[in-house]
């Protein structure tokens, strides 16, 4: 499985909400800054969740972005199909035409088990159990 830089960034920015929940709404700015992402990209995806309903954005100079539900309702699978992460582990468990072999392909249901526990695990995982496991930097 492999995880876009652009599910990275997002769970961070995510994160970073959550640890400064409270604060009224956060400036992209800063979080790019705290978390070593690039403005303009952030901004992005920052664009993205609002609309999918991860994070609330307000305009104006008192605007920033807070999250859209408690971190303990957010999960990392909402984050990775929001921001296109989700891709099968294989692709004949999407289309089976792809591969001549499924009919006899002893791999297959493995591959099928496999991608059921990530799902599982990411659709359990929440930004507040991530929180939890955040170092705060001294």
């Amino acid at each position: 499985m492999h995880v876009p830089i652009r599910v990275d960034y997002g769970v961070r920015a995510l994160i970073d909400l959550a640890q400064h929940a409270g604060s009224g709404p956060i400036h992209a700015a800063d979080i790019a800054r705290r978390q070593s992402i690039p403005e303009p990209y952030l901004a992005r995806l920052l664009h993205t969740m609002s609309k999918e309903g991860l994070v609330k954005s307000h305009t104006g100079p008192q605007g920033g972005h807070v999250l859209a539900a408690p971190p303990s309702q957010i999960t990392l699978g909402m984050v990775m199909r929001t921001l296109g992460g989700m891709e099968t582990v294989i692709g004949c468990l999407d289309d089976p035409a792809v591969c001549v072999q499924v009919p006899s392909c002893s791999q297959r249901e493995v591959w099928r088990i496999v991608e059921e526990a990530m799902l599982k695990i990411l659709d359990s995982t929440t930004i507040a159990d991530l929180l939890e496991r955040t170092a705060v930097p001294a």
